[in-house]
């Protein structure tokens, strides 16, 4: 996640200052994830403990007092099982979680067909524009997928570069590299398995 400045800035609206945000924080392979969720059960945005200065300064700016007051919570609405399973190898287990990200509908559409892209492959960012019917959109959608507050489960890290470069990840290319080999997106080491973050 980049925070990007494309983000939606306004100011938080009563239903937003009404929320809980609940924090939990995961042991992974590749950091500590934060992952931050409502009272209702879905997941507003996840970052990694090694950012987390920005990523708290982002969720004040979301979400005004609300992002300044989280509520710690083991496993909320079983999110963070889910996730776990996920970096186990239940490669499925993200694939329904709920999501409500903030975000203008622009962003919640290039979000939306991010989900959309199958574990274990790759698109470029044409065709990610082209997939939401705005093919010559294609920095517009970048930006977007750039400021994807969700990341892993909303998974901007299965777009790359049109010549198969990894192009810019948030979470740092490292990270990104070990999620796609981790979904066999990308060749394995000589062992076979991903190699570590």
């Amino acid at each position: 996640m980049t925070h990007s400045s494309t983000a939606a800035k306004a100011a938080p609206s009563h239903e937003q200052q009404s929320l809980t945000l609940l924090i939990d924080r995961l042991a992974t392979p590749i950091g500590e994830m934060l992952i931050i969720a409502d009272q209702h059960g879905s997941l507003r945005a996840t970052s990694w403990s090694d950012s987390e200065t920005e990523f708290f300064q982002y969720l004040r700016k979301q979400y005004g007092a609300t992002g300044n007051a989280l509520q710690a919570a083991a496993n909320p609405n079983g999110l963070s099982q889910a996730i776990r399973s996920y970096f186990e190898g239940n490669l499925k287990a993200i694939d329904d979680l709920p999501v409500d990200p903030l975000g203008t509908p622009f962003q919640k559409e290039v979000w939306t067909a991010l989900r959309a892209i199958p574990c274990g492959s790759t698109i470029s960012y044409s065709q990610l524009a082209a997939r939401i019917g705005r093919p010559a959109a294609v920095r517009a959608v970048g930006l977007a997928n750039g400021s994807n507050p969700v990341g892993v489960i909303v998974p901007c890290h299965r777009v790359i570069g049109a010549d198969g470069s990894l192009t810019g990840y948030g979470g740092g290319l490292p990270r990104k590299e070990w999620l796609l080999r981790h979904e066999s997106a990308l060749p394995q080491t000589r062992s076979g398995q991903p190699r570590l973050f």
